[in-house]
């Protein structure tokens, strides 16, 4: 058996490099899959938990969390898609130009 330390560490790795993607890109591709890399490091604590403690709440709420991040996705496809069709392109700093 795998002990939760080894889990803790590669959720916290995978949620640093979530974090500085989402710290320092402009393109909001980019953006989308820093968010998801912080949702799967979240997801991983919860099951890794779930295991410790050995009931499947953790795991319960991991499937939400992918259903959240589904949802997520297909809303922020919608707007690279408008900023795409907008600016023609998806540096997320040319979206601070639009006005009503």
């Amino acid at each position: 058996m795998v002990p939760p330390e080894y889990y803790l560490l590669l959720s916290a790795a995978v949620f640093c490099i979530g974090l500085f993607g989402i710290l320092t890109r402009r393109n909001a591709l980019l953006f989308l899959m820093s968010v998801e890399l912080l949702l799967n490091a979240a997801n991983v604590n919860l099951v890794a938990f779930s295991q410790v403690w050995g009931n499947v709440t953790g795991q319960t709420f991991a499937l939400f969390t992918m259903a959240l991040a589904a949802a997520e996705v297909a809303i922020g496809i919608g707007i690279i898609l408008v900023l795409y069709r907008n600016f023609d392109g998806v540096d997320v700093t040319d979206a601070t130009t639009m006005r009503w």
